[in-house]
């Protein structure tokens, strides 16, 4: 790959730094997409030791490239992103692909192509992992910046994801645990949301 293609590759990326999502930090401004990608990325990487069987380096690779098509559309909150909005993401980000030197287009397509299948070991745990940094930043911030409907959704979001692991399991009931504290330290009535 050339310098200047690679430059251009980084200044696309770059758009994630920019692109803010529904979340906020501890410190009550909004979450970059780029913000959101690095932590899920640090998670993989700590896990290794629990989960020596998977392909770690590949599940990081996951986490980095995983929210690449909003450098194109920004972020949609889960809640609220349609398969409309999923299919033009998708579409824009498979055009820009289309255009990276085949040692990274091809990389990349075959990431992608997994992580859509959802059939092996590693495109789960990346999915997991998503879900659950989600719930660690909404539990890092303050209860002004959670939505209405995100009392509810807190409680029951990603244990799906998570059912396939024990260790995932026991995280995911430790995020229920700080989700339950922070709304019962809130203001009264606030649980009853």
């Amino acid at each position: 790959m050339n310098p200047r293609t690679y430059l251009e590759i980084l200044h696309t990326a770059e758009k994630l730094k920019d692109a803010t999502r529904h979340c906020y930090t501890s410190g009550g401004r909004q979450e970059s997409v780029a913000e959101h990608s690095w932590r899920l990325s640090l998670m993989a990487l700590l896990l290794r030791g629990e989960f020596p069987e998977l392909n770690m380096d590949r599940v990081i690779r996951m986490c980095l490239i995983h929210d690449l098509g909003e450098c194109f559309t920004g972020d949609i909150p889960t809640f609220v992103k349609t398969d409309a909005d999923r299919e033009k993401e998708d579409s824009l980000l498979d055009r820009w692909v289309d255009t990276l030197p085949e040692s990274v287009s091809g990389e990349m397509r075959g990431l992608y192509a997994e992580m859509s299948a959802m059939e092996t070991p590693e495109a789960r745990l990346y999915k997991a992992l998503d879900k659950l940094e989600a719930l660690v930043q909404h539990n890092e911030s303050d209860l002004s910046t959670w939505s209405e409907n995100e009392y509810a959704l807190n409680r029951v979001y990603a244990f799906d994801a998570v059912a396939f692991s024990p260790w995932l399991a026991a995280l995911r009931q430790e995020i229920l645990r700080d989700t339950l504290d922070k709304i019962a330290a809130g203001s009264p009535g606030a649980s009853l949301q």
